[in-house]
């Protein structure tokens, strides 16, 4: 192994051990701080989120054409890591701007930060997987991305199994049904639109919009790039890269 390589790999491990952490007292806490601010927002925002959120994922799953580019052949871990890392510094700093923008347009334009962010997110995510070689076309891997968004956006309950799915992928990948209207992205939803609640609800919230919404987002999109790298990198230090023809 390379520097760079050896380097990742310690990181790696730092963040497995966090993954596989037990819900501490903080995240049992912020439960009901998340309900207190649910409750001044009004019932058909939270469905309008809820409703926005299904149809993205499912979006996702059935083959949206997301303008992707070709996986990166024959690079180096540092290479790829490179052209990952300003990725993720474009995607934050937007995700940032766009924040305190709808923040500040109060609750109707705060609502729209949604499926923007969630766009955004996602096509971070798509162009994360090509950096490090992975071809989206295969649904498998479409799958794989899902549950990393899922891992970066879930209770530390939830986030632990599902990252002990990544961490078995090639089982788990051969497992998978054919028929991708089995995924269980209801669940997936449900478990982002809880986490959500507490970075975001506050955005919705006149004053504190636009601040919160700024920061939010910039957080937002950090962690969901580190939780990409580093799940991708447990299937290439590995030496586990899924193949699967595309569909």
């Amino acid at each position: 192994m390379t520097g760079y390589e050896i380097t990742a790999q310690n990181e790696l491990r730092k963040w497995q051990i966090d993954m596989m952490r037990n819900p501490g007292l903080f995240s049992r806490l912020s439960k009901g701080t998340q309900d207190k601010i649910n409750s001044y927002i009004p019932e058909k925002v939270h469905n309008a989120i809820t409703a926005t959120i299904r149809q993205m994922v499912k979006a996702v799953l059935f083959g949206a054409k997301y303008t992707t580019p070709k996986p990166l052949q024959n690079a180096t871990l540092f290479e790829r890591e490179l052209v990952v890392k300003e990725k993720i510094k474009f995607y934050r700093s937007t995700a940032a701007i766009e924040g305190g923008i709808t923040g500040a347009g109060g609750i109707f334009l705060g609502l729209a930060d949604f499926p923007v962010l969630l766009a955004l997110k996602l096509k971070l995510l798509y162009e994360i997987a090509a950096t490090y070689g992975f071809d989206l076309n295969g649904y498998k891997e479409r799958v794989y991305l899902l549950h990393i968004f899922e891992l970066a956006f879930s209770g530390r309950r939830h986030s632990k199994e599902v990252y002990q799915r990544l961490a078995d992928w090639n089982n788990i990948a051969d497992q998978l049904p054919e028929d991708i209207n089995q995924f269980e992205w209801r669940k997936f939803q449900q478990e982002y639109r809880d986490y959500l609640d507490l970075a975001k609800m506050a955005q919705l919230l006149p004053v504190i919009g636009a601040p919160v919404g700024i920061i939010a987002n910039y957080t937002l999109v950090k962690k969901l790039g580190k939780t990409a790298m580093n799940a991708y990198r447990m299937r290439l230090l590995n030496g586990s890269l899924y193949k699967e023809k595309p569909e």
